[in-house]
């Protein structure tokens, strides 16, 4: 695991500490040859998935995921004790955007899943 991911993964669980929700998983981005990640994940009932690495000021990356269930989504990243929000949407199962970096940083894009059931995520990434 990445040092951005070891620290995003400790603030999120200092901030756990606090939430009903439990802790599950963060994946380190590991770019193709042609820019593209991909992923399938399992999000369990009351916890999260992260998916994070680091991105150059400058950098876009067009992304799309589609879940089986409605899930707590966001993409971020910590600047000092605050934490940014690029994007951000309650209870969808699908969605895509662009994030425009405009700050070197180490992002995450993340998924919160607040119903009873496991649910299935698959993930498309491309810069």
């Amino acid at each position: 695991m990445s040092g951005a991911c070891r620290l995003a993964a400790g603030v999120v669980g200092a901030w756990l500490a606090l939430s009903p929700a439990a802790f599950a998983e963060v994946v380190d981005i590991d770019w193709s040859a042609r820019g593209r990640f991909e992923r399938s994940l399992s999000v369990p009932p009351g916890k999260f998935v992260e998916v994070c690495g680091k991105l150059a000021k400058g950098a876009r990356v067009r992304w799309q995921y589609a879940a089986g269930a409605a899930l707590d989504f966001n993409v971020h990243y910590h600047s000092g004790k605050d934490v940014i929000y690029p994007a951000k949407r309650d209870a969808t199962a699908k969605a895509s955007g662009t994030l425009d970096v405009a700050v070197e940083q180490d992002y995450c894009w993340m998924w919160a899943n607040k119903s009873v059931g496991e649910a299935k995520l698959r993930l498309q990434l491309s810069r």
